[in-house]
């Protein structure tokens, strides 16, 4: 039987690590850890996620701070408040919530941030850290995926891995971090020629070509691993009621392939969760504590 990533599990076995580190560190740190999250626009999508960063951080001792700004806001106003939250000593974390209006230059913006703030880990100082293998903040996504192989001691050394998906939220990151742990990596995309038959050399395969359903079976190798990131919204045929789904039908591979995430309830909540042991581990470095959190971020 196919092992099930569970992110949800392991996210919580990470959170209450992280409740416990926080609650260690206040008499020495004096305040505890903080996050500013600025949202533009009124994306539900975005909503959401903000909320449950929210709730997130709430459970384990983070205060965060929201700051919503309309979607025709200028570029100039974001980095005045960019600017501003860089400044503010006690503060440890800023995250801008993408996807931003089309007007707007997301990576023009985090530029911006602070490297030692940047939670997302998607600023070119951190990107540069995990390519030369030094220690940092590390992107959100990718570094979820390692723990939750982590979790379940599958061996990444040594192994063939196939990222289907050049993006810098996650194809490249998560590249580089199994470059870093010893894989053989393999970068696939929309204009890769004989796509399947290099997704059919993968002990790992990693799915995130933002297409729902995009793979079935016939591009899976028998006992690999497959780590489905999309996640899509697609109304029934049926009913009319809308199904999340990735970018793999793994109804499809699930008797082929040794381990899987689920979707949702794999890649997602580990996603949240290593936004916080970003936070923490900023609040760890600014406040002089002996840094505890290496571990979790590749």
């Amino acid at each position: 039987m196919s092992i099930k990533l569970d992110g949800k599990h392991c996210s919580l076995e990470i959170q209450e690590r992280l409740s416990k580190t926080v609650s260690e560190g206040l008499l020495s740190a004096k305040r505890p850890p903080s996050l500013a999250v600025i949202r533009i626009g009124d994306d539900p999508a975005s909503g959401v996620y903000v909320a449950n960063k929210e709730r997130a951080c709430a459970k384990i001792g983070i205060k965060s701070l929201v700051y919503h700004l309309e979607e025709k806001v200028s570029n100039q106003k974001i980095e005045d408040l960019i600017h501003q939250l860089n400044e503010d000593n006690d503060l440890d974390g800023i995250l801008l919530q993408l996807p931003l209006p089309k007007e707007l230059n997301a990576q023009k913006l985090i530029s911006q941030i602070n490297p030692s703030k940047d939670v997302d880990g998607l600023h070119e100082t951190n990107i540069g850290k995990l390519i030369k293998c030094e220690p940092g903040l590390r992107s959100c996504t990718p570094a979820g995926i390692i723990n939750l192989l982590n979790s379940k001691n599958i061996k990444i050394e040594g192994k063939r891995v196939v990222v289907v998906g050049r993006s810098l939220l996650v194809g490249k990151p998560i590249s580089n971090m199994m470059l870093n742990l010893n894989a053989t990596v393999t970068i696939a995309h929309s204009k890769t020629k004989n796509l399947k038959d290099i997704c059919l050399q993968a002990d790992i395969l990693v799915v995130a070509a933002g297409k729902p359903k995009f793979i079935d079976s016939s591009f899976v190798k028998e006992g690999a691993v497959i780590i489905d990131v999309g996640i899509h919204r697609l109304k029934s045929s049926t009913n009319n009621m809308t199904q999340l789904c990735g970018d793999v039908i793994m109804e499809d591979v699930i008797s082929k392939v040794f381990a899987f995430t689920p979707v949702p309830g794999g890649v997602g909540p580990m996603t949240v969760t290593m936004l916080l042991v970003n936070t923490i581990f900023s609040w760890q470095k600014r406040c002089g504590l002996i840094s505890t959190l290496d571990d979790l971020l590749p």
